[in-house]
C-alpha cells in the first residue's frame, strides 16, 4: 500500500502538468487556428500514437524486464513535451500538434510498464481497489493542474490570449519537474516491485483467450463512442450568432477564463467514480462496467445539445464518470485476465486496441459536428451502448 499510494502521488503531480494542458488544449488549438475536424483529427491521432505503441512497448517490457527504465524514459517525454507548448507562436498550430504527438508517444513508453508495476502491488490489495486509489490521486493531480491554471489566468490581467496560454504552459513546468524528482525517490525506495507477486514456476506466454478478445471489442466500442475532451471544451468555449440576421451580437455558453474549472470539476468527478466504481468492481465484477457506462453514455447529449450551463455541466460531470471507469476498473479488469509473466504484452494490446478505436472515433466525430450534431451524438451514445453486451459476454466466457 506505500508503494500504492508514493506511485499515485508521482501520477498526481504528472496529472497535474497534462492534464492542466488538456484543460485548455482545445481552446489553444483553434485560436492558434486550427478547425474542429483538425482538433478532432489531432486528438484522435495522439491518441492513435500514444495507445498503438503500448502494444510494441509492452511486449519490449515483457522481453526485458526493464519496468524502471521504460516508466522514467516515458514519464520524461510525457512532461517535457507540455511546457514545450508555451513556446509556440502565433498560427503555429501545426507544432503545438507536434508536441502533442510526442507527449502521447512518452506516455506510450510508459503506461505498460506502470500498469504491469502496479498490477504487481495490487495483486496484494486487490485489483479494483489499487487502481481505483491511483486514479483518485491522479484525479486529485488532474483537478489541481486546471485550478492552477484557472489562477494564472486570473493573475495575467494584461496581454494578448495567446500570451496568457503561454505563460500557463510554462507554468505548469514546476509540477512537470516535481514529478521527476519523485519518480527517481519511489525508484530508489522500491527498486524491484516485481516482488509483490510470485512469480509462476514456469514462463506463462500470452495467450488470446476468448473472453480477452470480446473485452477488446467492448472496450473498443467504448472508446470509439466516448468524445475526446478537446471537442467537448472547444464546443463550449464556442460562440455563435444567436439572433437574427444582420445583428452582430453573439453570446458564449462558458466564459473562456473559467474553462480550467470545468476541467477541474470533471476531475473531481473521475476521482469520486473511479473510487466508487472500482471497489463495486473487486465484489461485483463486470456489473460494474455496466453501471459506469449506462451511467456515462449519455453525456453526449446533455453537452452537445444542451443550451444552458446547467446542461452542460450535468454532461461534463457524466464524462467525468466514463474517464473514471476508463482509467480504473478497465484496467483491473486485465489483471485478472493476463498472467503476471506476459501482463505488459496485455495491456499493450488492451491499450493500442482502445487507443485505434478512441482515434477513428475521435476522427468521425470530429468531422460529423461540423455535419450534424444530432449524428454526433447519437453515433457517441450507441456506440457506448453496445459495448455492455461484450462485457457480459467476456464474463460469461471467463466463469466457464
Amino acid at each position: 500500500m506505500a508503494f500504492i499510494l508514493l506511485f499515485g502521488i508521482v501520477s498526481l503531480f504528472s496529472d497535474m502538468t497534462h492534464e492542466g494542458a488538456s484543460s485548455i488544449r482545445g481552446a489553444y488549438l483553434s485560436l492558434l487556428g486550427a478547425s474542429a475536424g483538425t482538433i478532432g483529427f489531432i486528438s484522435g491521432l495522439g491518441e492513435l500514437v500514444g495507445y498503438s505503441m503500448r502494444y510494441v512497448f509492452g511486449r519490449l517490457t515483457d522481453k526485458t524486464k526493464r519496468y524502471w527504465p521504460m516508466t522514467i524514459l516515458g514519464y520524461v517525454l510525457d512532461i517535457l513535451a507540455v511546457p514545450a507548448l508555451a513556446l509556440v507562436g502565433e498560427h503555429g498550430w501545426v507544432a503545438a500538434c507536434a508536441l502533442l504527438v510526442i507527449q502521447r508517444m512518452g506516455k506510450a513508453i510508459k503506461k505498460p510498464a506502470k500498469d504491469t508495476i502496479m498490477s504487481f502491488a495490487a495483486s496484494r490489495e486487490g485489483a479494483g481497489k489499487s487502481f481505483a486509489i491511483q486514479e483518485v490521486l491522479d484525479q486529485f493531480g488532474a483537478f489541481l493542474g486546471p485550478v492552477l491554471l484557472y489562477l494564472v489566468m486570473l493573475a495575467k490581467t494584461d496581454g494578448t490570449p495567446l500570451q496568457v496560454y503561454s505563460l500557463c504552459f510554462a507554468v505548469l513546468a514546476v509540477p512537470g519537474a516535481v514529478t521527476i524528482v519523485l519518480l527517481l525517490i519511489t525508484k530508489r525506495r522500491f527498486p524491484d516491485p516485481e516482488r509483490f507477486e510470485p512469480s509462476p514456476k514456469e514462463y506463462v506466454p500470452f495467450k488470446m483467450k476468448g473472453e480477452f478478445v470480446l473485452y477488446i471489442a467492448g472496450i473498443s466500442l467504448f472508446a470509439f463512442g466516448f468524445i475526446d475532451y478537446s471537442l467537448v471544451i472547444m464546443h463550449v468555449s464556442r460562440t455563435w450568432t444567436a439572433l437574427a440576421p444582420g445583428l452582430a451580437e453573439t453570446s458564449s455558453l462558458v466564459n473562456s477564463g473559467t474553462l480550467p474549472l470545468l476541467y477541474a470539476g470533471a476531475m473531481l468527478v473521475d476521482a469520486a467514480a473511479a473510487l466508487v466504481f472500482g471497489l463495486i468492481y473487486d465484489k461485483k465484477g463486470v456489473k460494474a462496467l455496466v453501471w459506469s457506462t449506462v451511467l456515462s453514455a449519455p453525456f453526449a447529449v446533455f453537452v452537445f445539445a444542451g443550451k444552458s450551463v446547467p446542461m452542460v455541466l450535468v454532461g461534463v460531470a457524466l464524462w467525468g464518470v466514463g474517464m473514471g471507469a476508463q482509467e480504473s476498473i478497465l484496467k483491473a479488469a486485465v489483471t485478472s485476465m493476463v498472467p503476471k509473466t506476459s501482463r505488459a504484452t496485455g495491456y499493450g494490446i488492451f491499450e493500442c486496441a482502445f487507443g485505434i478505436a478512441w482515434f477513428l472515433g475521435s476522427w468521425l466525430l470530429g468531422v460529423l459536428y461540423d455535419v450534424s450534431l444530432p449524428a454526433m451524438i447519437g453515433l457517441s451514445v450507441a456506440a457506448q451502448l453496445a459495448a455492455i453486451p461484450l462485457y457480459l459476454a467476456s464474463a460469461r466466457l471467463a466463469k466457464r
